[in-house]
């Protein structure tokens, strides 16, 4: 798929202006990241989920609470009974494409988390190991990226409610 029929197929779906979708799948190319801020009902959901569809990506959405801990947002280990080893579960920030809502209401530790995923594409699950989030070789394919690793977060509702 080249990059203009992308465009295409993703404002046959989401309504709003075609130069806010442009400019996302520029930020994807680019290795980027987007920032949405715009009142609720606009789709900014929609706009998110249709990008991951367009080149068969994986999509997370991560709503940021009081109570939301880094965990949550980058997985953690747990221990495997059957086979009696450490297992790594991976959270939602492994997708290629997230959504994040409303980061202002994270406690600091939560939102460091996200920003070391964001600027270094990478994750520290406890003290033990790094993971590097993934691009899986069929979106690399679809939109002929040569970056090893990318996600884009779309960001919204930063302002205080």
């Amino acid at each position: 798929m080249n990059i203009r029929a992308m465009i295409d197929e993703i404002n046959q779906v989401y309504l709003g202006n075609p130069k806010v979708v442009e400019l996302c799948v520029t930020s994807l190319l680019a290795n980027g990241h987007v920032l949405l801020e715009d009142v609720p009902g606009t789709g900014k959901t929609m706009l998110a989920k249709t990008l991951a569809t367009s080149f068969h990506g994986d999509f997370s959405r991560i709503q940021f609470t009081a109570d939301l801990l880094p965990s949550d947002i980058i997985g953690s280990d747990f221990f495997n009974l059957k086979t009696q080893e450490f297992e790594n579960k991976q959270g939602p920030i492994f997708s290629n494409i997230v959504l994040i809502d409303e980061i202002n209401r994270a406690v600091p530790r939560t939102q460091s988390a996200l920003l070391e995923a964001m600027e270094e594409r990478q994750v520290t699950v406890g003290a033990r190991h790094i993971i590097y989030l993934p691009l899986s070789s069929s979106s690399r394919r679809k939109i002929r990226l040569n970056h090893p690793a990318h996600s884009l977060c779309l960001m919204r509702s930063l302002t205080a409610s």
